[in-house]
């Protein structure tokens, strides 16, 4: 009896050591999963949670209200939609759909990167950011071939611009964003905030750092295919126009003067678009992916102020959904006459009113 009571006592104790032993490998396998996601250097980050929320705010106000209001001009006051109008009125709700988004992320950042909407949202609205991006790029880089075409060959530009054939490269356009964009619902990741405050949730604006090299190499194709290849179609297209509206024979008369009023506004704000908002940002962001990827040969403090630029440049990234209207607004056809038509015509109505009195 001793002898089988000293066995059960045997087995007993080997299973506790075992099932002791089976908690410590899942804690010290859970605990290896924690700091393998966290990387070499802590970066303070507290002056976004005031310049972020703060300019966000005002693009989601100002782009708000002139998305709207370009888009209402665009759907109700242009009664003839040339091709460059089909370009700007995706560009309008691309535009829209972004700046609708804000309003998470402002609570987001104001909240020190607390995430309370779940998952999906984390996903959709970076997903949503990136969408908008490359979306404007493309789309003004259509409006600046347009005019290309319109200023350098006139003649057979009439065969090649027509409105059919704008919405075949628009549709074009959002199933390669679309197809390109997808990996960034992938990507997009929630983790525990624990840092800042107990059981917050932080939303990835890049991706956790276990998938952290693949998205560096998905994001350098995106950028090379989406921005670089765009800029330079941008950068040679205007730079033709210039040259060919430096000519004695452009701007003769009245209409061609106008014209070339046009263009020029065109190569101005587009230009804008593309060195205020889209190259700093591609440039600070290229070097804070760099930096983050060589996490353990490069200083903290470098690697701080590669992060202090890169949060600098995401607002200028946004301000784009401000600068597009303008576009709308000074190049677009058939605003100004629509506005001068419905000014005339209040105008007529008010004159008209007291004859009819009598």
């Amino acid at each position: 009896m001793k002898l089988i009571s000293s066995l059960y006592w045997n087995c007993e104790g080997l299973r506790s050591f075992q099932t002791e032993r089976n908690r410590m490998a899942i804690f010290n396998n859970t605990t290896t999963t924690n700091i393998s996601d966290r990387y070499q250097c802590k970066i303070e980050e507290n002056f976004k949670y005031i310049l972020l929320p703060v300019s966000y705010t005002l693009v989601f106000v100002f782009g708000l209200g002139l998305n709207i209001t370009a888009m209402y001009v665009i759907l109700f006051r242009t009664k003839h939609w040339k091709p460059s109008t089909i370009y700007m009125i995706n560009l309008n709700v691309c535009d829209t759909l972004y700046v609708l988004t804000l309003p998470f992320l402002i609570y987001y950042y104001a909240d020190k990167n607390d995430w309370p909407f779940g998952e999906v949202m984390c996903k959709l609205i970076r997903f949503l950011f990136y969408t908008n991006l490359y979306g404007s790029i493309l789309f003004l880089s259509c409006i600046s071939v347009h005019r290309f075409l319109g200023v350098c060959h006139p003649v057979r530009s009439l065969s090649w611009m027509n409105g059919r054939r704008a919405r075949m490269v628009s549709v074009g356009i959002w199933v390669i964003i679309l197809i390109l964009q997808a990996p960034i619902l992938y990507f997009s990741r929630m983790n525990n905030n624990s840092d800042m405050k107990p059981q917050s949730m932080v939303c990835y604006d890049t991706t956790s750092k276990v998938l952290f090299n693949d998205f560096i190499v998905y994001s350098s194709v995106v950028m090379f295919l989406l921005f670089v290849i765009p800029f330079g179609v941008v950068l040679v297209c205007n730079g033709l126009m210039v040259k060919k509206l430096q000519e004695p024979g452009i701007g003769g008369g009245p209409m061609s003067q106008r014209f070339k009023q046009k263009s020029v506004k065109m190569i101005i704000i587009v230009l804008l678009a593309f060195v205020l908002c889209f190259l700093p940002f591609h440039v600070n962001r290229s070097i804070y992916y760099t930096f983050r990827y060589l996490d353990k040969h490069v200083s903290c403090s470098m690697l701080e102020a590669a992060s202090m630029a890169y949060k600098v440049t995401r607002p200028l990234a946004s301000a784009n959904s401000c600068i597009d209207p303008i576009l709308y607004f000074m190049a677009g056809q058939g605003f100004k006459s629509s506005i001068k038509n419905k000014k005339s015509k209040s105008r007529y109505e008010n004159r008209k009113a007291p004859s009819t009195s009598l």
